[in-house]
């Protein structure tokens, strides 16, 4: 760090994103991201774009927003487009977290939460998970703050149900819950229609995963249209041309091939099911996840030692450090081959 940073980002511990090697090739199973290409009307749709990037792109989305609105059933002023997901997330804590309105979250979660409460100033707690890594909800009910839920949660897969998420509304209507969908699209439920019922519920989601674009930078945001206005104005403060023209056009393009989307989402679905049966064999320990990831451990090989191992035979999977995930390493599911050659490993490296 030079002398010159702002002495309050000097204790800023940034989030640590997952290993993009470039020494060797690798099956890369350690950031989540679809094994599978964008659709190819999402391609041709950016490559025409990109034909005038010498202009700026519409800072409303207009066309995205209309297809969005349309997708999920929602009005249009419900939407707000961004740059992924992670830019969704950072405007509500700008917008909706303060000394007055700490954030919530849970120990175990995606790692960008408390990146975010720290560079915005803004105070927050780690609620532990139970011991099966499940959140109890009771304590966020007594609890006061802004909630933010991954849901299903990262690293573990786990859910709550719709119903769940709707008691936690009812518990307290004068604050906010955030519940980020980035997988939501491999099993879970989401709760995006209940936006016409509970005016303190913000849904987040990405275009990285079940969408296959994650090198894209598309995410959104879904509420009622007071929440998306508080979300614009963080936004217009910041970064108006938040979505490029070619991720913007591919964003359409991947809207109007939902039957591509589904079909890679079920494919991974069934490799991640048919992974847990022969994992099972193998001796590993699992949650039961409905992310397009598996978070698993086995009892007689350490975390770290799994990780390493895969490592050397050219297959990267996610290893955290975190004392009570250490056991445990998140392994994203790629295609059946993929998923083949890392079972193949995992019965070396075990037996």
């Amino acid at each position: 760090m030079s002398r010159f940073l702002s002495a309050r980002l000097s204790a800023l511990t940034p989030y640590t994103p997952g290993e993009q090697p470039r020494e060797r090739k690798y099956i890369k199973l350690n950031t989540n991201e679809s094994p599978f290409p964008p659709s190819p009307k999402a391609i041709a749709a950016a490559a025409e774009a990109a034909e005038s990037l010498q202009l700026y792109s519409d800072p409303t989305c207009h066309a995205l927003v209309e297809q969005m609105a349309a997708r999920y059933g929602v009005s249009p002023d419900e939407v707000l487009m961004t740059n992924g997901s992670d830019e969704v997330l950072n405007f509500a804590f700008m917008a909706f977290c303060d000394d007055e309105h700490p954030a919530l979250f849970p120990d175990i979660t995606y790692g960008f939460y408390k990146v975010f409460a720290a560079l915005n100033r803004v105070p927050y707690r780690e609620l532990p998970l139970r011991e099966d890594f499940t959140v109890d909800l009771a304590d966020y009910k007594k609890a006061a703050g802004t909630v933010f839920l991954a849901n299903p949660n990262a690293p573990t897969g786990l859910a709550l149900s719709t119903a769940e998420i709707e008691a936690l509304l009812q518990a307290n209507p004068d604050r906010i819950v955030v519940v980020d969908e980035a997988y939501v699209d491999f099993g879970g439920e989401s709760c995006i229609p209940l936006i016409h019922k509970y005016e303190n519920l913000l849904v987040t989601g990405t275009f990285s995963k079940s969408r296959s674009m994650a090198g894209a930078r598309l995410g959104f945001g879904i509420a009622n249209a007071a929440l998306i206005r508080d979300l614009d104005t963080v936004k217009y403060s910041t970064n108006p041309y938040n979505v490029n023209r070619m991720t913007a056009a591919a964003g359409l393009g991947v809207l109007a091939d939902e039957d591509y989307t589904q079909a890679n989402c079920k494919a991974i679905i069934e490799n991640r099911e048919s992974a847990k049966t022969v994992l099972k064999t193998l001796g590993f320990e699992m949650t039961d996840s409905l992310g397009n990831f598996l978070f698993i451990r086995h009892p007689k090989r350490s975390g770290e030692e799994i990780y390493l191992a895969l490592r050397e035979r050219g297959i990267l999977v996610r290893h955290f450090n975190q004392e009570r995930i250490k056991e445990y390493n998140r392994v994203t599911v790629g295609t059946k081959a993929e998923m083949d050659a890392l079972l193949l490993a995992l019965t070396e490296i075990v037996r």
